[in-house]
């Protein structure tokens, strides 16, 4: 054999030997996706604000609500102000999430759903409004 048959022959056995490494690891088990939404203008903060407030008029409560489906779920919501609404929807299993809302007339939904995912919201100020979507796998 020549020089150059040996070259490369050795490189597309060392290459495929990388190869076979790199397929046989174990894939990932776990993740998130997030989605926050914070309207960014005074109108379009009020009409978000506005649809939590409905949302709350619809299940039943009037400032902060915690409902959770699924085991090891850990929730809180502390408010200081007058007038806020605090939303933690959780279904699945390993979720935590905090909500405190420093100020008045303030709207957030924390909603998450699958497993382990982990959000924390600090709102500050006065008429602000926003939500988080989390799904974990």
């Amino acid at each position: 054999m020549t020089r150059t048959m040996l070259k490369i022959l050795t490189a597309t056995l060392l290459a495929g030997c990388i190869g076979q490494a790199t397929l046989s690891t174990p894939a990932y088990a776990g993740g998130r996706i997030s989605v926050n939404i914070a309207p960014d203008n005074a109108e379009d903060a009020d009409l978000f604000s506005t649809g939590l407030r409905v949302y709350s008029l619809y299940r039943g409560f009037r400032d902060a609500d915690i409902r959770q489906l699924g085991h090891r779920n850990l929730a809180g919501i502390a408010q200081y102000g007058r007038g806020n609404v605090g939303i933690v929807e959780q279904r699945g299993n390993g979720h935590s999430a905090s909500l405190r809302q420093n100020g008045n007339d303030n709207a957030y939904g924390i909603f998450q759903f699958g497993r382990n995912t982990s959000t924390d919201v600090v709102q500050d100020g006065n008429g602000g409004s926003g939500a988080t979507f989390s799904y974990g796998w």
